[in-house]
């Protein structure tokens, strides 16, 4: 790929290319925005089949966080790290430790989390290192961010039920999960205990059964999730699994869920308008865990301040919802445009001399 076309065409500031020799790693940083303050975003570790893909990746997850991190309404601009590599076999101390000594070379630009492939566990080693962590396990900080975004895609599912039915009770409602990680499993505790009928499905069948054992899910294979007659489709895991592949099988109302990126491109989601799906933006939903992890940049970590603010997901999504109903836009559009207008203002606000 033309890595500089890209770059220049959605406006990324920075892409880090970090190897270690004695560790093994290779990894990559992307920084996509710091207009409204330093760049945060997880770290991801996962084994992309070749390097362009795991560029792509970055690139498309660096940019999703500037969109994310404003329309939260976060200082914070956007950014995102994948490590190349199978981490059930090829994650180690040298490895997190390295990562973390270039996470520190960037002096604050960027600010590092957990994502798909880390834990918290895997933050405190790369925090060794780096003063530029967020989400450790140690007192003051916040910890695992996944009970907090399935919270923030709970409320916002509420919001989409009641955008599109008119009622925002899920109970009765048959909500597909795609992913029974951290994220897809506290999401689920959430929907059982409203009365939502549940159907899930996971790569780590153990996961699955996870689900199924304690709150009475429906097991499927994971590539039949997409065709599962449903009201609410949630994809929990990687992203790009709305494509034109999966698109023609859907059989739900809403797609909402944790993961990043779902659409493969923007015209899927003019093809899920086109069908009549109602698309809740994956980054407005899915910030809780975002929203959870920056509270410890106000200094000690607040656990019900953090709450607070992720249950404020449920009035944002109904915004993004109400202003591409009013607009006759796609959802994704109506989602960019409320970030970029705050970035633009933000932006412009940030061009005043200040004195000291």
């Amino acid at each position: 790929m033309d890595i500089f076309a890209h770059m220049t065409r959605y406006g990324f500031e920075q892409l880090l290319v970090c190897h270690d020799r004695v560790s093994g790693l290779k990894a990559l940083i992307a920084i996509h925005s710091t207009t409204l303050g330093p760049a945060l975003g997880g770290c991801r570790m996962y084994p992309y089949a070749d390097e362009d893909d795991a560029i792509l990746d970055v690139l498309r997850l660096a940019r999703g966080m500037t969109y994310k991190n404003a329309a939260a309404g976060l200082d914070l601009g956007g950014g995102k790290s994948v490590i190349i590599g199978d981490p059930r076999r090829d994650k180690n101390e040298l490895v997190l430790r390295a990562f973390g000594r270039f996470v520190q070379t960037l002096g604050g630009r960027y600010y590092t989390a957990e994502d798909s492939g880390t834990s918290v566990e895997d933050m405190d080693v790369i925090g060794r290192e780096s003063d530029y962590v967020l989400g450790l396990s140690t007192s003051g900080s916040s910890g695992d961010p996944s009970p907090v975004t399935a919270l923030g895609v709970w409320r916002g599912m509420k919001a989409a039920a009641g955008m599109r039915w008119g009622d925002e009770s899920l109970k009765g409602r048959v909500v597909a999960l795609q992913g029974a990680g951290h994220v897809g499993y506290s999401l689920a505790r959430h929907l059982a205990d409203e009365g939502a009928r549940l159907v899930v499905a996971d790569v780590v069948a153990e996961r699955a059964d996870r689900v199924a054992r304690e709150f009475g899910a429906q097991v499927v294979a994971p590539d039949a999730i997409h065709a599962v007659t449903c009201d609410i489709l949630s994809p929990n895991a990687l992203g790009a699994t709305i494509n034109p592949k999966t698109i023609p099988h859907l059989k739900c109302a809403i797609v909402a869920g944790g993961a990043n990126n779902q659409l493969e491109a923007e015209t899927d989601g003019d093809e899920l308008e086109r069908r009549g799906i109602l698309y809740v933006p994956d980054y407005i939903i899915n910030a809780g865990g975002v929203i959870n992890v920056a509270d410890e940049l106000e200094g000690a970590y607040n656990r019900d301040r953090a709450l607070k603010r992720a249950a404020t997901i449920q009035v944002n999504v109904r915004r993004v919802l109400e202003l591409a109903a009013s607009e006759g836009m796609p959802t994704y559009r109506a989602a960019d445009r409320i970030a970029e207008q705050r970035m633009g203002a933000i932006g412009r606000l940030h061009q005043m001399y200040l004195p000291g």
